[in-house]
Formats: structure tokens, sequence, C-alpha cells
């Protein structure tokens, strides 16, 4: 990125690749460009440099339509702090993202998420009339509801006390596993990350080299 101060690097140097159904969990101090490189890998940002493919697209190589259709076939998100509209119904916003890929049983596949997730009674209230819990529970259908090939996830359980947290958590790896989705979470909760099948720590941009790889490391680096 550039700046008046001169070029700002925000990450540097990413190698890595992510396996279909693979759970990976993103960590590192805020500022560390964990976010950044959630959006990238998403789609949502371009880098500067390099490239990232999602599935058979190179999204570095596609304009901002490209990279939306390509996101509206295979990629589902869940932020912290829920990003539902206001001005529609918990079923509602369920039902977008399917309106939106031309699917005719759309409300009927709405509802059938929102009660796996507990909220049948909840279909026609909107999100100011919902807990926050309750709002990241219908987050989290509308993002099952377009049957993603990757679930992107952001801080999750920020914006949630530790006990709501705590199932909010259960129910996103149930679903993901029912679904068998790839996911990919920033977090800065350990336990939440300890979940996942792959940790990746980035610090200063760069990923930190794996525990057992920096043991290697140093048996090379005092090796006869």
């Amino acid at each position: 990125m550039q700046t008046s101060a001169g070029p700002l690097v925000i990450l540097d140097g990413i190698d890595l690749e992510i396996n279909q159904g693979e759970t990976v969990a993103i960590v590192g101090a805020s500022g560390s460009g964990k976010t950044t490189l959630l959006g990238i890998l998403a789609g949502l940002d371009v880098a500067s440099a390099g490239s990232v493919h999602l599935l058979d697209d190179n999204l570095s190589d596609l304009d901002e339509e490209a990279r939306a259709l390509v996101r509206g076939q295979h990629v589902g998100f869940v932020f912290q702090s829920f990003q539902l509209l206001a001005s529609l119904t918990a079923l509602e916003n369920v039902m977008l993202p399917v309106e939106l890929r031309g699917d005719t049983l759309a409300q009927s596949h709405a509802k059938e998420l929102l009660e796996k997730v507990g909220l049948a009674d909840r279909l026609d209230h909107y999100p100011r009339q919902l807990s926050g819990g309750e709002q990241q529970r219908v987050a989290i259908a509308r993002a099952f509801a377009s049957q993603p090939t990757v679930l992107f996830a952001d801080e999750p359980t920020g914006n949630l006390d530790t006990q709501t947290g705590e199932r909010i958590c259960q129910l996103l790896f149930d679903l993901n596993q029912e679904f068998g989705t790839t996911l990919v979470m920033v977090t800065h909760d350990t336990g939440l990350a300890a979940r996942c099948g792959r940790t990746i720590a980035i610090s200063g941009g760069r990923i930190e080299p794996a525990e057992h790889d920096a043991q290697d490391d140093a048996q090379q680096a005092v090796s006869p």
C-alpha cells in the first residue's frame, strides 16, 4: 500500500495453501495483518503483488464484478459485527443470498437453516429484536444458506460473552462438519483456534514458522 510517507507493507512473503475441507485458524496480535489476509483470501481485497487462487479461479486476474460472482458461488462469511440488514427479518436475511442465486426454494431452505440454529420461533423478528447471540446465529444460517465451498469467519465470537460465544462456536463447527465446508477463521481466542485442524500465526505481516519447523531449524543450525 502506498502512503504519503512511502510504501506500507501489511503482508510480506505470504505463501499459503489451504486444502478442501480443512479448518484453519489465523491468529496474531492486533495489526499483524490477519484480517487483511482473510480479506485477500476471500477476494474482498486485492493484493498489490502475487496471486490468490480460489478453486479454479485466479482472483488476482478478476475485476470486482467477477470476484463478486465467485464469492456468490463459493464463499460464505461470518463477521464479528453480524452484518445483518436491519430492514429485513431473520428469515429474509437468510433468504437473501439464496434468492440471489435464483433458488426458488429460498424460503423453505432458509427456514430449515434457522431451525438448525434454534431460531424457528424468531423467523419474523428484525435484528434489533434479537440478542447478540441470536443475531450471530442468523448470520451463521445466512452464511451456510448458499452452501459455500469455503466459509470465512472474522472474530465470529468477538462481540459475544463467553458462554454465548462457546455456543456459537459449537454451532459453527457442527454446521461446518455437516456441510463439509472449508473453514478459515480469524480469531484471538486461543481455545477457538485450538479446535481447528491447523493454526497459522501472523506476526508483522509474515507467517510465523510452525513450532516443529522452528525446532527443526534450530537442530539444523547446531548440526555439524
